[in-house]
């Protein structure tokens, strides 16, 4: 791998401005674009949001952003990733090298560091076809199609709706 995924920190705030300012074109069809928004996410932190940073081994630099959220435990045991990939990363498959770090720990158990996951999903808007492919390429299947899911520039988006579970993920050992 060329990437590892960590939590991110206070000392990430500059790092992220930056790799979100040089990415906001790219971002900003997609998702809002909010480079000063790493110590609110921080402050957000708890039992339903998890953020992993995806960072290039070799340089330091910020590959991308993985949140899941919407965690809920108990007999659902499921969460929403969401993902963003930063310039000049995107397009080298170091995101998908990320992303099977981040889907690795959302289904490994609790006692090892994961999260003890048993279902995940990914909710695409249908004309981002980049990160349809990305659901895709880590195996999640397509369940269904949402009209109007969520507030995003300015108007309702229809979204994808993808999703895996544990016993469908070829990384998970141990099971």
């Amino acid at each position: 791998m060329r990437v590892t995924i960590r939590a991110p920190r206070p000392a990430d705030v500059e790092q992220y401005a930056e790799a979100v300012r040089r990415s906001a074109e790219h971002i900003g069809r997609w998702n809002p674009v909010e480079p000063d928004g790493l110590p609110e996410l921080l402050g957000r932190q708890g039992s339903g949001l998890r953020t992993f940073l995806i960072v290039d081994q070799e340089t330091g630099g910020l590959v991308g952003k993985c949140n899941v959220a919407n965690i809920v435990m108990g007999r659902f045991c499921n969460g929403a990733l969401g993902y963003d990939s930063y310039q000049p990363f995107a397009g080298t498959g170091r995101m998908t090298e990320g992303m099977l770090l981040v889907v690795d720990r959302c289904f490994a158990d609790q006692s090892t560091g994961g999260l003890g996951l048993h279902r995940l999903e990914i909710n695409v808007q249908p004309e981002n076809e980049r990160s349809i492919a990305m659901a895709r390429r880590l195996g999640f299947r397509h369940e269904g199609f949402t009209p109007r899911m969520l507030y995003l520039g300015g108007s309702w988006r229809d979204h994808e709706r993808f999703a895996m579970t544990a016993e469908e993920w070829p990384g998970l050992t141990g099971r």
